[in-house]
């Protein structure tokens, strides 16, 4: 296989050029986990999300990214983060953590359910958000033009983007169902200074929210 550079690909998780970032959905995760809680942040990417845990609710933070880079920024952060995959058995035992975070993650690994089943298994509460693919918008676009919308893809083509189970806040609690044994506590949606915009969101959120965040909690035994 022939290896083509292209900066315009976000299979390769490259974060040397924004070891920063500050994403909107931040503020949302980092208001559902209460003070001092034991985190684990899958997918932790740079460690923007799981430093601003740390700072401003002095979790005790562990992180797992497959990006090189990103580990090693995170590194140089002094989080704790290692190297590997997080659909597949996690390193840790059962209820190791207070909470498990995914991040716009989900749609990006091969094995969803092995992923949220993991999460169920190592922590009690899991935070998870993911881009709503049946938002208004790419309903709009797959009818006019036919084609994959680039509004869910944040810019990137069908082609080279690392948005591999493209899903819905539908598909999602379809999964949830489907794994059993979790109760879904909070639905987070995404906030505007219109109103009405607001009261539509909540109203119908598998139409109209971009990026939702969900809070499950493991029930018990």
């Amino acid at each position: 296989m022939i290896d083509r550079p292209d900066q315009n690909d976000n299979r390769r998780y490259d974060y040397t050029h924004f070891p920063e970032e500050d994403r909107p959905e931040y503020a949302r995760i980092v208001s559902c986990i209460p003070l001092r809680s034991s985190v684990i942040d899958l997918g932790c990417g740079n460690g923007s999300l799981l430093q601003k845990l740390m700072v401003e609710k002095q979790v005790n933070g562990y992180g797992i990214e497959l990006s090189e880079t990103g580990v090693s920024i995170c590194q140089q952060k002094g989080l704790q983060v290692v190297k590997g995959y997080i659909d597949e058995s996690l390193p840790f035992p059962d209820d190791a953590f207070d909470y498990a975070i995914c991040n716009v993650t989900l749609q990006m690994v091969r094995y969803p359910e092995v992923l949220l089943s993991e999460m169920k298994r190592v922590a009690k509460f899991q935070v998870i958000s993911f881009p709503n693919f049946a938002f208004y918008k790419n309903r709009w676009e797959m009818l006019v033009k036919g084609r994959m919308p680039k509004q869910m893809l944040f810019g990137y083509s069908w082609y080279n983007t690392g948005h591999i189970h493209q899903l819905s806040i539908k598909d999602f609690l379809e999964l949830v169902q489907a794994i059993g044994g979790l109760t879904v506590k909070k639905l987070s949606v995404d906030e505007t200074h219109n109103q009405l915009k607001n009261t539509l969101i909540r109203l119908f959120p598998n139409l109209f929210c971009v990026v939702p965040i969900f809070v499950l909690e493991k029930e018990s035994a």
